[in-house]
């Protein structure tokens, strides 16, 4: 089985578990994953092996181009979310996680922990999405572009290392102007045809100028480094039609995993349990 193939499998156990039933019984500990998107809130949680137990997911609009911009509502959703985890799970949950976009740490890092820390979570680490992401992909060599609500990050990774991360703010939000613009329609009524799977077919014309200003940003943060590999990661990058134009417009081969959108939330629990786990073994 190859990494994607088990990517996808990790990935489809935790898309059962968003809506079905959680994983129950006794459990070692558990460690979340919160990612505070542009478009949707989603928490995740995993046990000490690393397996999926239960997700939660909330549309939301508390960040704007990678920055928390309403910390109240903020702390309502991730605060109601880990409330409905601990019932769902029959226990308390303590140990978390959270990701920003690349460059976005002065500021919006302490913001996100402590929104995190505002519901009673313990923060263990603080990560950038690209990077969370790459945990799950299992990649040694390659590149993730992560294609979110507002931003586009990008990690360079070598030999299981990354060794460059950027962030840019375009994302899904864009979509949403573009198709508003084109259509003669309002930003939350372009936004709900982008999400209408019988439509995206025929708005591929009309958001194609986003797209190709992802393809070239990632162009512009690999100048200088030689990659035969993207990984496409986050919401956005569902949209039919995506990767097979980022393929193009880099001439490199694109990789696009089952459900992005899970991706980096089900990473950013996965790096808990690795920190948190390298912290127990120090004590």
């Amino acid at each position: 089985m190859s990494q994607l193939e088990q990517a996808n499998a990790l990935i489809s156990n935790l898309a059962q578990r968003m809506s079905g039933k959680p994983v129950l019984g006794t459990q070692s500990c558990v460690y979340l994953g919160v990612d505070i998107g542009t478009a949707n809130v989603i928490s995740v949680a995993v046990n000490n092996d690393g397996n999926p137990l239960a997700g939660e997911i909330t549309a939301a609009h508390v960040v704007r181009e990678g920055m928390v911009v309403d910390y109240f509502n903020a702390v309502q959703l991730v605060s109601r979310q880990i409330e409905t985890l601990q019932e769902r799970l029959g226990m308390d949950l303590s140990v978390a996680a959270s990701a920003i976009p690349p460059g976005t740490e002065n500021g919006n890092g302490k913001v996100t922990k402590n929104i995190l820390e505002a519901v009673g979570l313990e923060v263990v680490t603080i990560i950038d999405e690209p990077t969370a992401a790459a945990l799950v992909l299992g990649i040694e060599n390659g590149v993730v572009v992560d294609v979110g609500g507002g931003t586009t990050g990008i990690s360079i990774i070598k030999e299981g290392r990354v060794i460059y991360t950027g962030d840019e703010p375009t994302g899904g939000f864009q979509l949403d102007l573009v198709i508003a613009g084109g259509l003669g329609i309002s930003i939350e009524e372009a936004e709900a045809k982008k999400r209408e799977p019988n439509l995206q077919k025929s708005l591929l014309p009309v958001v194609r100028p986003v797209f190709e200003k992802v393809a070239s940003i990632t162009r512009k943060h690999l100048n200088g480094y030689e990659t035969d590999a993207l990984y496409l990661v986050g919401g956005t990058c569902a949209f039919p039609g995506f990767a097979g134009l980022m393929e193009k417009e880099t001439g490199i081969k694109v990789y696009l995993p089952e459900m992005p959108l899970l991706v980096t939330p089900l990473g950013i629990a996965l790096a808990c349990k690795q920190i948190h786990g390298k912290e127990k073994q120090g004590s």
